[in-house]
């Protein structure tokens, strides 16, 4: 389909597993993404979304508390 990937095609480029992309998916955490019968179509111009864990330990060093 033209303008989309599939999970594999996306998971090659972003450098994840195809499982991490279903989890990125099933979070809602890539914008556009449709589904097509029993795959999923993800944007060609798709973002890899941030690893908020890192967000997380940079504020930890800057002296920032975390909250929980």
């Amino acid at each position: 389909m033209k303008g989309y990937l599939s999970i594999r095609e996306t998971s090659h480029r972003w450098g994840v597993s195809e499982r991490r992309i279903n989890q990125y998916i099933l979070e809602n955490r890539i914008p556009g993404v449709e589904r097509f019968g029993r795959s999923w179509a993800i944007p060609e111009d798709a973002v890899k979304p941030t690893d908020p864990r890192e967000i997380r330990e940079r504020s930890v060093e800057h002296g920032q508390q975390r909250r929980e």
